[in-house]
């Protein structure tokens, strides 16, 4: 945890808060904090800034906050992704949070089992945990907004066209197409697909969408490898 978010609940005045869950234990057990230190802190959703431990108590701190620094830039970036497995699912929320995505939209593909919705990792708390998690490594305040569309073609069709416009869009997919660009300085929409790939179709309907296929080599990557090196070439 290199920065300690904080919530609106946390505060009991402007300058002051108290913590008595997780992130007190991290304190405790990590930080091995004591009375008079500092810390990084960040409001959700503001700005970040600094933390003076004020008291310690067996089961909570009270600590002086004070902020003063905006959170790091987002990527200019759309990611479109194929649900992928429940347990990589968590991983990849706290990738993408951490890499500074703005923007998630988790769609439906052929090859995505049905069972992959069912999941209680897309429950709003269980997201918003994860991303959480990604904010805290990275230290940014700002939560990506996460987007379900089960209904694939539906959403290419009618939503992606003018969610795609006036940007670079890519698809990755292993193939023989062009290399992954490198080093962007525009916005870009980003579709990455399952671990098996996207089906022709889906390709095609993409390609209708305004996003081309590219490619990373002849290696198949796990989708949250994917999302990694895809995002790391870019930009």
């Amino acid at each position: 945890m290199n920065l300690l978010l904080l919530e609106e609940a946390d505060f009991i005045a402007a300058d002051r808060v108290v913590l008595a869950d997780r992130r007190f234990t991290h304190m405790q057990e990590i930080h091995r904090v004591a009375v008079g230190d500092t810390l990084r802190v960040g409001r959700i959703g503001g700005l970040m800034g600094q933390a003076v431990v004020l008291r310690l108590e067996g089961h909570e701190a009270e600590l002086s906050v004070s902020f003063d620094l905006p959170p790091p830039a987002k990527l200019p970036l759309t990611l479109v992704l194929a649900l992928p497995r429940p347990k990589m699912l968590r991983r990849v929320f706290q990738t993408v949070a951490t890499m500074g995505v703005p923007k998630v939209i988790l769609v439906n593909s052929y090859r995505v089992e049905k069972s992959f919705w069912q999941t209680p990792f897309l429950e709003p708390e269980a997201i918003r945990e994860q991303l959480i998690l990604g904010l805290e490594q990275t230290r940014d305040t700002v939560l990506p907004e996460v987007i379900i569309e089960k209904r694939f073609k539906p959403f290419v069709e009618d939503r992606l066209p003018a969610i795609s416009a006036g940007t670079l869009g890519l698809v990755g997919h292993p193939g023989q197409y062009p290399a992954c660009p490198r080093g962007l300085n525009e916005p870009v929409t980003l579709a990455i697909g399952p671990e098996g790939g996207w089906i022709p179709y889906e390709i095609d309907l993409l390609g209708k969408a305004g996003l081309s296929p590219v490619q990373l080599g002849e290696r198949i990557l796990r989708v949250e490898t994917a999302v990694t090196a895809l995002l790391a070439r870019l930009f």
